[in-house]
């Protein structure tokens, strides 16, 4: 799919800018969209607010750390402060919305506004800093592209139809094994369904890591995590109401604040993300499912 709506994007004259701000940061965030919609509407709120949250702590802690793990991430000043400072903001909305109880109407077209005005501030500053030399953009990290409009389109409807079915099939196998084990939908939103549909964004940042572009791969990382946030609750609310679950409430939702205002300073540190840090990271990833397939033994039994 992505790779269908580059060659598109190309096409009919789309800059590398815009088509890495849009088109390749919805296209990775397909999968999470479709999910936590297909769940919401085919009754199973739990897990879709459980897959955009663990969707994010997957993305911060398993891919990034990954990402770093395979070569240092340089972490610029000017993208720290501005998508670093928008993660942070973003989820602080995201959970002063979700302690209320309920995402409704409203807080989506408040959450959707929000992420307008952050790819337009985007791209006016990018933009403006286009003189000063070619920069490796997302783009460069999709290999295979399309260059005729009917091989493309038919790579768009292909892969969207494949994301559609997935996502179905996703939440099926989800509600499944909840049910069969007796355990809270949130808790495999949170796991399996969220490492899932995270598996496009560690497919391009591991791609543009070995590229070296270790920028790319941050700034891939956290444009998802503010579209996680931002688009696909603000989107869903906006077609139905969106219950909190408890469980979030609780824990997850502290977890995931914690855990993005921890990763700033880390970033700060030294002007990148080293071996080490990354290690950390998946580390501290590995603790958390740990954690929750604790939760889910205990359930069991």
């Amino acid at each position: 799919m992505v790779r269908g709506a580059v060659g598109l994007a190309r096409r009919i004259g789309m800059s590398p800018l815009i088509i890495g701000l849009s088109v390749i940061a919805i296209g990775t965030s397909a999968p999470e969209l479709v999910t936590t919609l297909t769940a919401t509407l085919e009754g199973a709120p739990d897990l879709a607010l459980g897959n955009v949250v663990g969707s994010n702590l997957a993305n911060m802690l398993l891919i990034l750390g990954v990402a770093a793990l395979l070569r240092p991430i340089a972490c610029t000043p000017k993208v720290i402060r501005r998508d670093g400072s928008m993660v942070l903001g973003a989820t602080a909305l995201f959970v002063a919305i979700a302690m209320t109880g309920m995402f409704v109407l409203w807080h989506g077209l408040i959450l959707v506004a929000a992420l307008f005005l952050y790819l337009y501030l985007t791209y006016r500053a990018e933009n403006a800093n286009i003189d000063n030399g070619p920069t490796p953009t997302t783009t460069d990290d999709v290999s295979g592209v399309p260059d005729r409009v009917m091989v493309g389109v038919i790579y768009l409807l292909g892969g969207l139809a494949g994301t559609v079915i997935g996502a179905k099939l996703l939440v099926d196998g989800g509600v499944s094994v909840a049910e069969s084990f007796g355990v809270s939908k949130t808790i495999i939103g949170l796991t399996l369904v969220a490492v899932g549909t995270s598996l496009p964004e560690l497919a391009i940042v591991i791609v543009a890591s070995l590229r070296g572009h270790s920028d790319v791969a941050l700034g891939n990382v956290l444009g998802s995590n503010i579209f996680n946030l931002l688009g696909i609750t603000g989107i869903v609310a906006i077609v139905s109401p969106l219950p909190v679950p408890d469980l979030l409430l609780s824990f997850d939702l502290w977890v995931l604040l914690g855990v993005t205002a921890l990763l700033l300073p880390l970033m700060l540190t030294g002007g990148r993300l080293c071996r080490w840090e990354g290690g950390a990271l998946v580390f501290l990833y590995a603790v958390y499912l740990a954690f929750q397939f604790d939760s889910i033994r205990s359930m069991i039994s």
